[in-house]
Order: structure tokens, then C-alpha cells, then sequence
């Protein structure tokens, strides 16, 4: 197993000052990628270039850039430009985002995200490789057929002609997917003990395509919270855990909360989001379960988050990225360190 940093996206209370210093300290003490999201703010790609730029060993990666956003061509550019400004250092994480965002912000519609999604994939991989971008799809044509356009290749030869692509993926359908046509799972609220679960969508998309588990990177991104009393680390996460099983997509489209479902929380699932939707936020984030939380982040001393590494190394991560729960700059190296020497302590490194 490798450890990774999720910086997530810009918020009212970071900076793009404060992500690239963490960004640095990670690299400083050998993490194997940052991460930086996006959803209606902040892009990916600008963080990452940034980033790239400043920094010299760790990887750089998108977790995600948004399908609805960009045309396959476009996000093909953008990979292949940020891999070559950090020397082949780019992952590409996508992800079809909800349709919240996707109708809302995009004016696109959410509709057969699956496959969206596979013919989104296949389209970068052309452009990436560098061949021509003929492609004859039912949610893409390239180039349209009854226009002036012609087939077009890359203008430039980038580092490498395959880009590692990882997928977003919650859904039993949606980790199939990933397993078949992926490099990569970009996991949220993996909890150890659950995981065999999801593996095994993932390993029947692998088989699909002819492929085990192996070389395939199973990346979650997990919340951490350094401290001596695990309840009052996770009334840090609280907050986060409810937005996503409360807030994120509409009641009858929210992965998340389907998530909480299939990991034995219906009941409070139900009330997180009935709470939330209601606008009672305070109320929401007091109805997520400790457990809840303790499973799916790395809360209290050093010594407990290196009991949780191994047991996310032996559930089959192979990346696991760390998104700190701080209150300024400092507070994060700390948090960093913190991880990175449980880390060594745990003995799980690949």
C-alpha cells in the first residue's frame, strides 16, 4: 500500500496557499500522489498544474474532473498537457458528478451515466494515444457527420501515449465499470471491513476485460483526524459525512445514502437526509453514527491509525489518500507526519 493526500477543492476556509504547502510537505515525506477535486468551484486542473509545477517527485491526479464538464477531446488535452508540465507525473480521476451538478451547473443531462462514461473513456484514450478521433458512439460523434469536421490527431507528442484513467464509483453497476475500463477506483466512505463487497463488482468488471485485481489501484480517500479521544475527533467529520448522505444529489438520486444502506445504516441514512433536506443541518450532522464515521476514517493517535492502515492494506487498498480534518497550515503538517510515521509503524508499504 501507498499513502496519498485528497486536498478535495477550494473552500471559505483554504487557500490555494495552503493546498500547495500540503502538497509539498507530501512530497517531502514521500507520499505517492495529491489529489484535488472539483464541483461547482474551484477546478482540478488549474490546482494540479500549479502544483506540478512546484513539486518534484509525488504524483498529481484529478479526483475528478467532471465528465459533463468538458468534451472527451478537451479533458484528453488538458491530461496530456499537465502530464507533460510534471515530467508523466498526471492521473487522470474522472467522474460523472450528480445531476444536481450536472443539469444545475453543466446544463447537462443525467442520463445513462454508464454509458456516458464508457464513451467518454474510450474518446480520451484515442486522443491520449494519439490516434485519430473517429469515434461513432450514441452519446458522441466524432467528428459530426454532416459538417466540415475531419478525424484529428494530437498536434503534439506528450510524455507517455496511456495515461493511468481512475473512475468515481459508488454504485454496484458504476465499480464494474471501473474494474473493466479503468486503471483505477476512486473510493469514498470504504470502510475495511466492507470493502470485499465492492472489490468483488470491481474484480467482475476486471474479469470482463480479460484481467485480475492485479496492477489495478484501489484509492480511497479517507478522512483523518489526529487525537487522543476518537469521539471528539469525529465530531470533526461530522459535518462532511452529513452533507454527503444528507445533501448531495436530490432524495431519490443520492449514491452516498444508497452507500450508507448497503453498509447497514438505513435508519439513520433516512434521517440524515430527511434532516438535511429539511435545512436542519445541525440536527443531520448529530444523526450520523459514530461507528459511521470510525469506519470510514482514520480518528485519534498514532498508534489506532496504524492499526486502521494495516487493516485497509489486508481489505486490498493499494492507495490510500488521506484528506486531514485541520483547523490551519500547521495542523495539517502535523496531521501528515502523523500519518506518515503510522504509516512506517503499520509495515504495509508496497
Amino acid at each position: 500500500m501507498r499513502l496519498g493526500l485528497s486536498l478535495g477543492y477550494q473552500t471559505a476556509w483554504s487557500t490555494p496557499a495552503d493546498h500547495l504547502a500540503f502538497a509539498q510537505e507530501a512530497d517531502r515525506l514521500g507520499y505517492s500522489v495529491v489529489w484535488a477535486a472539483e464541483a461547482y468551484g474551484s477546478d482540478s486542473p488549474s490546482i494540479l498544474a500549479w502544483i506540478a509545477g512546484q513539486t518534484a517527485r509525488i504524483d498529481v491526479g484529478s479526483a475528478v474532473m467532471q465528465i459533463p464538464a468538458r468534451t472527451p477531446a478537451a479533458t484528453a488535452m488538458t491530461a496530456v498537457t499537465i502530464d507533460a508540465l510534471s515530467g508523466g507525473r498526471f492521473r487522470l480521476g474522472l467522474g460523472v458528478s450528480g445531476p444536481q451538478v450536472s443539469e444545475g451547473w453543466h446544463g447537462v443531462r443525467f442520463a445513462k451515466p454508464l454509458a456516458r462514461t464508457r464513451e467518454y473513456v474510450e474518446i480520451v484514450q484515442l486522443a491520449v494515444a494519439r490516434k485519430p478521433v473517429e469515434y461513432d458512439g450514441a452519446h458522441y460523434r466524432l467528428p459530426l457527420p454532416d459538417g466540415p469536421g475531419k478525424a484529428l490527431r494530437l498536434s503534439f507528442h506528450p510524455p507517455r501515449d496511456h495515461i493511468p484513467v481512475y473512475l468515481a464509483a459508488v454504485g454496484p453497476k458504476n465499480l464494474e465499470l471501473a474494474g473493466e475500463i479503468a486503471d483505477g477506483w476512486l473510493a469514498v466512505f470504504l470502510s475495511p471491513d466492507s470493502a470485499a463487497d465492492q472489490l468483488a463488482h470491481v474484480a467482475a468488471g476486471r474479469a470482463r476485460a480479460g484481467r485480475s485485481l492485479d496492477g489495478f489501484d484501489i484509492a480511497p480517500s479517507v478522512p483523518v483526524v489526529v487525537g487522543d479521544d476518537v469521539a471528539a475527533c469525529a465530531e470533526l467529520v461530522r459535518w462532511y459525512a452529513a452533507l454527503y448522505l444528507g445533501g448531495m444529489g436530490s432524495r431519490e438520486q443520492n449514491f452516498y445514502n444508497r452507500l450508507a444502506v448497503r453498509m447497514g445504516y438505513e435508519e439513520a441514512a433516512a434521517t440524515v437526509q430527511d434532516l438535511y433536506l429539511a435545512k436542519r443541518h445541525r440536527e443531520a450532522a448529530a444523526a450520523v453514527p459514530l461507528e459511521f464515521i470510525d469506519r470510514t476514517s482514520l480518528l485519534g493517535p498514532k498508534e489506532r491509525i496504524a492499526d486502521r492502515l494495516r487493516e485497509y492494506a489486508e481489505a486490498g487498498v493499494t492507495t490510500l489518500s488521506v484528506s486531514p480534518f485541520v483547523a490551519d497550515r500547521e495542523s495539517g503538517f502535523a496531521a501528515l507526519r502523523t500519518v506518515a510515521d503510522a504509516f512506517e509503524l503499520a509495515g504495509v508499504a508496497s
